[in-house]
């Protein structure tokens, strides 16, 4: 059976894909198993510095094969089996269905994805789950859980309230309405648009993975850590993280680097 999600490590960069392609790599329960199953291997390896996320095919991810979901509901037996194994959660604060995007926020290393094609429903989710969004400009994205006559609940009360105000968010949520890469650009729910995402994001990831991989992760839980919470945290947490690195072997390196002029060694 091919892999629903492939990765491939070079330079400290993973390069992980959605391999769906003949469903525009839609979220089935083995995909959901396996975009988990990809980040959490990731989450546990010392030798990544950045993760480029993106899909196979003519889209990022369709969000849910809705045929594959109901087949799960056909196969119940009054239980709730499907519903019950979705809800389930584990240690974190996720359940199972919101474990695909939720992985990637949690990561310790900064995740970029590349939105070509479609990223509707669970997968703009996945999207918005990096830490940063390289789209095409004629990409199409979509919060279209109402289709459905649903809400959407696969993190995004988590993600989507940093990049975009509540009226925004409500206005998305309630129509469903598809933004080109470039609408979703001018509101804040992609960082960049280009031709080629997936190259510009490779590019970033390469620009990243040459920095201070201390420095990388410890800014990632900077930034997690004290967004939303109260100024004692922040400010505690932004000297405490500081103190860690300063004088350690890949801080002094930057140092050393900068003044002899040429290009860090750092370690992982």
């Amino acid at each position: 059976m091919t892999e629903l999600v492939t990765i491939e490590t070079t330079d400290g960069v993973a390069d992980v894909r959605l391999n769906r392609p003949e469903k525009y790599n839609a979220l089935s329960g083995d995909m959901f198993k396996a975009i988990i199953e990809a980040g959490q291997s990731l989450a546990e390896a010392k030798d990544i510095r950045a993760v480029v996320l993106s899909g196979n095919g003519r889209g990022f991810c369709a969000g849910l094969d809705m045929d594959s979901f109901q087949g799960m509901a056909d196969q119940d037996t009054g239980g709730g089996n499907a519903t019950d194994a979705l809800l389930a959660r584990g240690d974190g604060p996720e359940n199972h269905a919101q474990r695909p995007a939720w992985v990637w926020k949690t990561l310790p290393v900064p995740v970029i994805a590349a939105i070509h094609g479609v990223a509707y429903g669970g997968g703009i989710q996945i999207a918005l789950g990096a830490d940063i969004r390289i789209a095409a400009p004629d990409a199409k994205l979509s919060v279209m859980e109402i289709k459905w006559g649903l809400i959407p609940d696969m993190s995004l009360t988590q993600t989507l309230r940093d990049l975009v105000p509540l009226d925004v968010a409500k206005e998305l949520t309630f129509t469903g309405r598809v933004l080109s890469g470039e609408d979703a650009k001018a509101l804040g729910l992609v960082t960049h648009t280009a031709e080629n995402p997936l190259d510009a994001a490779m590019q970033l990831a390469r620009e990243i993975a040459g920095k201070s991989p201390d420095a990388i992760r410890a800014a990632k839980k900077l930034y997690e850590d004290s967004w939303h919470a109260d100024a004692r945290t922040g400010l505690s947490l932004e000297a405490s993280l500081q103190t860690a690195l300063i004088g350690q072997p890949n801080q002094v390196e930057a140092i050393m680097a900068n003044f002899e002029k040429r290009a860090p060694e750092f370690r992982d």
